[in-house]
C-alpha cells in the first residue's frame, strides 16, 4: 500500500495573492455590468437608489443590496424573483442579500437556484 501526503506546494495558500485578489474584483466586476445590463429600466432605477454590490467572499457569489429605507426595501423584496432569475442567467450558484436600513430589520437572504419556491412571488 503507498501512502500519499500532502505536499506543501499543493495546498491551497493561505492568504489570497495580489494576483488573486485583482482577479476575484474584475470577476465581480463583471458580474455586476452583465447584471445590471440585463435588468430592466425599473430594476435599474431602483437598484440607483440603494447600495449595491456582487461580492464572492465565503465562496459564493452574493449580490448584497443594501438599501436606505424601509419603502424602497420593501420595492426591491418585490422585484427579488426578477432579479433572481437575471442573476441566474449569469451564475447558477448565487446568493441574493437585501438589508434594510440599519437597525430597522434583518437582512433577507435567497439563492437564485430556489427560485421555483417564490413562483407566486413573480
Amino acid at each position: 500500500m503507498t501512502n500519499y501526503f500532502w505536499q506543501n506546494e499543493d495546498s491551497r495558500p493561505i492568504q489570497p495573492t495580489s494576483a488573486d485578489i485583482i482577479l476575484r474584483q474584475q470577476l465581480e466586476y463583471s458580474i455586476s455590468k452583465y447584471f445590471y445590463e440585463d435588468c430592466d429600466r425599473c430594476i435599474q432605477k431602483l437598484l440607483s437608489s440603494c447600495r449595491w454590490y456582487v461580492t464572492t467572499h465565503a465562496n459564493a457569489l452574493t449580490l448584497v443590496i443594501e438599501c436606505p429605507d424601509q419603502v424602497t426595501n420593501w420595492r426591491v423584496l418585490q422585484k427579488i424573483v426578477p432579479m433572481a432569475t437575471l442573476l441566474h442567467k449569469i451564475v447558477s450558484s448565487a446568493k441574493i442579500r437585501v438589508c434594510p436600513p440599519e437597525s430597522e430589520g434583518m437582512p433577507f437572504e435567497m439563492r437564485v437556484d430556489e427560485l421555483s419556491v417564490y413562483k407566486d412571488w413573480a
